[in-house]
């Protein structure tokens, strides 16, 4: 028994013949839009790939980790080849994603991020502070400037933000900081993971699209069949999505692939020879006498 028959006029059948042309253009339509959104993903990928070392899906939050690790730790470096980009990198990252630091701003005191040359060496606390430092390195409780809020009323506090003495009417334990308080890290995976839920559902919703355009074709198709059967293309004619039921397709199917290639298959059982049960062609009766050859 056919799955889900429907009876087609020639007007029905027509009409969804023109419907299936336009659906057909707007598929291709819907695979370019796929097509350019994988590919915005992709260089949004790669412009970031300074900060980051992206090269599955599933590692996408640990290797924003240790890219943004690795890139804040060589923000100071740029006088150094290969490096001197970093620091703007970083910069216009914090800035355009509103965060501060890898996991949050406490990150940048755990760096030395102001290079030597802007260090006065003769400073007694420069000094007293390369010393205290186990690694001999120039660490404070300050951030760059990029992890500043603009939009805080209060002149942007990037020093001794752990003081509360060095600055007027200001307590670090009570009072929301001036600078942005997620770590890029979360920024970014944020970021990212809105971008792959809007690919996911645009792709889920041209996947149904599709389904819906391959069930039009494929009524369509048995419809016209069973006008050819029929031999009268005025006459109504049924069409269907399946011919049978799911339970006999299913075995159909499960046949037809048990079957392939059992048809090129020659018997060889017991090294008999598959020509020797070819019939040969009957010419005439046995025992006729050859005409002898005469002689010069």
């Amino acid at each position: 028994m056919a799955v889900l028959k429907v009876k087609f006029t020639k007007t029905k059948r027509d009409k969804l013949a023109q419907i299936l042309w336009i659906l057909n253009w707007i598929s291709v339509v819907s695979g370019v839009i796929l097509f350019s959104l994988g590919l915005f993903l992709k260089i949004e990928l790669r412009k970031r790939s300074a900060v980051m070392c992206y090269t599955m899906r599933n590692e996408l939050e640990e290797s924003l980790y240790l890219g943004l690790r690795d890139a804040i730790k060589f923000y100071k470096d740029t006088d150094i080849p290969g490096r001197c980009f970093l620091k703007k990198t970083i910069d216009i990252l914090q800035i355009r994603f509103q965060c501060c630091g890898n996991n949050g701003f406490r990150d940048w005191f755990e760096i030395q991020w102001v290079s030597v040359r802007y260090l006065d060496m003769a400073s007694k606390d420069v000094q007293d502070r390369l010393k205290s430092n186990v690694d001999g390195k120039f660490l404070v409780d300050g951030v760059p400037f990029s992890c500043c809020n603009p939009i805080s009323p209060r002149p942007c506090i990037q020093y001794q933000l752990t003081n509360n003495t060095a600055h007027y009417n200001y307590d670090f334990m009570t009072e929301e900081l001036n600078i942005w308080m997620r770590g890029c890290r979360e920024a970014l995976l944020d970021y990212y993971t809105d971008i792959m839920r809007s690919i996911g559902i645009t792709v889920l919703l041209i996947w149904l699209f599709e389904l819906s355009v391959l069930t039009g074709v494929r009524y369509l198709q048995t419809a016209m069949r069973n006008v050819l059967l029929l031999g009268d293309p005025q006459c109504d004619s049924d069409g269907w999505l399946l011919e049978n039921s799911f339970v006999e397709t299913a075995k159909n199917n499960i046949n037809i692939i048990k079957n392939l290639g059992k048809a090129n298959q020659i018997s060889t059982v017991s090294g008999n020879d598959p020509n020797m049960d070819i019939k040969t062609a009957n010419h005439g009766p046995e025992n006729v006498p050859t005409k002898s050859i005469p002689t010069a």
